[in-house]
């Protein structure tokens, strides 16, 4: 497939963290691409280290972030192949995530719906979707409104099957 094929794909940005809501939206996503021909990338955000006294244990602090995200992406990426039959995308990017979402978007036009996973039980639905239904979403900082799917994280395989 050419890049400008690729490009031309619509696509599902997936938060991604070692959560089991996480795999849920991901599953969704996966789902959705393969039934409309839809492209998934999968977008994990480092938290920039907390430490700063000593340069040299922030980089070694931000090498080890760096290779836990792509450890969970690239397992992530061998399930949304196999489920989407194509190879999703992957980025890893260092900020707030709610930014680097919007950040995303703004740079890649072809990012038509975000999909979170909602944590179940009392705790709420988690951080992100807490802080994104609070204080709005991309048009806070000039991204195109892009819709946003919240998959409940106890959905099953089978409900999910059902709904895609």
């Amino acid at each position: 497939m050419s890049s400008e094929q690729t490009q031309a794909l619509r696509k599902f940005l997936v938060v991604v963290d070692d959560s089991p809501e996480c795999r849920v939206a991901t599953y969704f996503a996966s789902r959705r691409a393969n039934h409309t021909g839809g492209v998934v990338t999968l977008l994990y955000v480092i938290a920039p280290p907390d430490f700063q006294h000593w340069q040299g244990v922030g980089e070694v602090m931000r090498d080890e972030a760096r290779e836990e995200a792509e450890r969970v992406l690239y397992e992530m990426a061998q399930e949304v192949c196999a489920l989407s039959g194509r190879l999703a995308e992957l980025v890893v990017r260092e900020g707030q995530t709610r930014e680097q979402i919007q950040q995303s978007i703004i740079e890649d036009p072809n990012i038509q719906i975000v999909v979170l996973g909602a944590a179940p039980g009392k705790g709420g639905p988690g951080p992100l979707i807490n802080a994104i239904a609070m204080g709005g979403f991309a048009e806070d900082f000039g991204a195109p409104p892009v819709p946003l799917t919240i998959v409940p994280g106890s959905l099953t395989r089978a409900q999910i099957d059902d709904l895609t």
